[in-house]
């Protein structure tokens, strides 16, 4: 009896949870890139549109091989960024010069799909990028020519998520978006029309 009432308690408790609200730049891609995109390509399906598939933000941290808790430090701060629990990387190679050896912990990284997706490009690209000091766009070249993209950012802290005094030390970043698009130019122009500022 106790237990059929504690299960009747939680499945309350989970009928009361509001649904997430759907993400402000994924409702924008249905309404208006889409059809953007469609009219300024010709796709005969909108199967053919492109669209995005994942995001994979990854953080190497070099001094994780002289001190694991600086490791430890990036997976917390890259898990406040994204709002997912990262994953840890390992050398491939042994590097002797480094001191690096194969199967060492040398980084972290997440892969973001779906909602959660939508929501980190968002507070990316009207959010963090704006707070880089000296800014000039984001390089057009930096397609691998299947329609995925990568940056680089070099101080995490322009991610208002985090607490100054959270930070141990400013780390690098890289984000690499990959698409369904079949080309770079359709890759390019599917990113700006979700405002990634390419330079002219």
């Amino acid at each position: 009896m106790k237990e059929m009432a504690e299960k009747k308690d939680k499945k309350e408790a989970g009928a009361a949870v509001a649904p997430r609200p759907v993400p402000r730049l994924l409702v924008e891609y249905r309404e208006k890139i889409a059809p953007a995109m469609q009219q300024k390509f010709g796709y005969k399906n909108v199967m053919e549109i492109p669209r995005l598939q994942k995001m994979v933000v990854n953080m190497g941290v070099g001094d994780a091989a002289r001190d694991i808790k600086e490791l430890e430090h990036a997976r917390r701060e890259l898990g406040i960024i994204t709002g997912q629990l990262p994953l840890e990387t390992r050398a491939r190679i042994s590097v002797a010069q480094f001191k690096i050896r194969e199967g060492m912990k040398v980084g972290c990284f997440v892969t973001l799909r779906g909602h959660r997706m939508y929501e980190f490009l968002d507070r990316l690209v009207y959010v963090a990028i704006p707070r880089i000091r000296d800014f000039r766009g984001l390089p057009a070249n930096a397609f691998d020519g299947r329609g995925n993209h990568s940056m680089g950012i070099k101080e995490h802290n322009i991610f208002v998520e985090l607490e100054y005094s959270d930070i141990s030390r400013n780390r690098g970043m890289n984000i690499t978006t990959v698409t369904t698009a079949r080309t770079d130019a359709e890759a390019k122009e599917l990113l700006s029309q979700f405002g990634m500022p390419f330079r002219t």
